[in-house]
């Protein structure tokens, strides 16, 4: 009987499944200790020597066997090395390294070299304001906008708060001279009240000098408004009270100036400028002038006012506490009518320089207003130029700087008359000091 060569290949089959059966329970240990078996398909796990060629001195190789690697053994204990017996090519017996580049320790990412392995790579440090704390990290991660990277830059950390404080040197220095600075001019105020009556006092509308010299003193006070930490309420007061109260100083400024020139134009016969002398002129340029500024105040705060916010971009690894002034253009207006009612002063009391002697209040304003301009056109460039807690001293600077010129040209000469020149305090030397003089 004939069997079909597919029914041979199928006994052939079952006969190797039923060999296989058999050899899958086969299991001993050999002679050098090492255990043969077989795996589901038939095969006997390898197990491989690692060897390390050695070359003695007569230049001859020698195969050294140092380890193995049993397929068969569980994970982790496959590979078995006696390192005390591999030469190594180095000198002081180290192990060579078997990578192209370095680990990158964290603060640094991997940059792939093109045309090269994968293993070799160059270690970026990470960028300004990013961090990689990880190694061999690829890509640098960006701090948020509140933190910056510590030195390492491997860690984020909040980012410092700066703000003129009145702790710190430069803020208890300014805060001093300010708080100084206004009890000159209300000590002037109280030797003026006390000599009220002497014709230096008199001279040059007695109600105009008071009225100044407090103004004088809350323009000192309202520097300190600048110091501190920004709040609502501080950002919006302090650059309007200080340009009101330092226009109504301007105003006293002209309101001088113009009666220093209409009382001496009015002694001329038949001027028609004697109508206008009196205490009525004066006042309605301090309020009419004053009014101005106070109306552009009031609408600033009223549509822009300025308001606290927090700096981040400025200066690096700093949140910078400070005022927005809402409008630049409503600031530089109120700093440009300062600046023009200066003007007009300097402009008039140098023309008026030259008057009498019993007039000569026009020098002082005069010398007054050159002091307060130069101030605040230097102001200017400064104030553009820096930022931060920096530029905030600087316009508090300017504020002492400018109020300690106007006191000091204009009345601090008149106190040295009052205290130390008595004989020079009389009606008869403000009238005929040149004669005098000449005696």
């Amino acid at each position: 009987m004939m069997v079909s060569g597919f029914q041979e290949e199928d006994l052939v089959v079952r006969q190797q499944e039923k060999l296989l059966q058999y050899v899958r329970q086969v299991r001993f240990e050999a002679n050098l200790q090492e255990e043969i078996y077989f795996d589901d398909n038939g095969y006997t796990p390898p197990l491989f020597d690692v060897i390390n060629w050695k070359m003695n001195a007569k230049g001859s190789v020698s195969f050294i066997k140092v380890g193995t690697f049993n397929t068969s053994a569980p994970r982790g204990q496959d590979l078995f090395i006696d390192s005390s017996a591999i030469l190594w090519k180095s000198d002081d017996q180290k192990p060579t390294r078997s990578v192209c580049s370095e680990s990158c320790s964290p603060g640094n990412r991997k940059f792939e070299r093109q045309g090269e392995p994968a293993c070799c790579f160059d270690c970026l440090s990470c960028s300004v304001g990013e961090i990689a704390n990880q190694s061999d990290s690829t890509e640098c991660i960006k701090c948020p906008d509140d933190q910056w990277p510590n030195l390492r830059q491997d860690k984020c950390l909040p980012k410092k708060v700066e703000f003129l404080t009145f702790s710190e040197p430069l803020g208890t220095l300014l805060a001093s001279v300010a708080v100084t600075g206004s009890l000159l001019p209300f000590t002037i105020l109280l030797i003026f009240i006390k000599h009220q009556d002497t014709p230096i006092v008199k001279a040059n509308h007695r109600a105009l000098s008071y009225a100044l010299l407090v103004a004088l003193a809350v323009c000192f006070l309202c520097s300190l408004m600048f110091i501190g930490r920004p709040s609502v309420w501080t950002c919006r007061l302090r650059q309007a009270a200080f340009g009101t109260v330092f226009t109504f100083s301007l105003s006293c400024m002209l309101a001088k100036t113009i009666v220093v020139v209409f009382a001496f134009k009015a002694t001329k016969p038949n001027s028609q400028l004697r109508r206008y002398v009196g205490p009525k002129l004066p006042n309605c340029v301090v309020f009419f002038s004053t009014l101005l500024q106070v109306m552009v105040c009031t609408s600033w705060l009223a549509s822009w006012p300025p308001f606290p916010e927090k700096n981040m971009t400025s200066q690096l690894g700093k949140i910078i506490i400070e005022c927005n002034e809402g409008s630049t253009k409503a600031f530089w207006c109120m700093l440009g009518y300062m600046c023009l009612l200066a003007g007009i002063s300097f402009v008039i009391a140098f023309l008026a320089r030259n008057l009498p002697d019993s007039f000569n209040e026009a020098k002082h304003i005069t010398f007054s207003m050159l002091v307060c301009g130069s101030v605040w056109i230097s102001f200017i460039p400064a104030y553009l130029s820096i930022w931060g807690k920096h530029m905030v001293a600087v316009e508090i600077f300017a504020i002492l700087a400018s109020c300690t010129g106007l006191v000091m040209c204009m009345f601090v000469p008149k106190c040295y008359i009052i205290l130390l020149r008595p004989d020079m305090n009389t009606k008869e030397y403000l009238l005929g000091s040149k004669t005098n003089k000449k005696r």
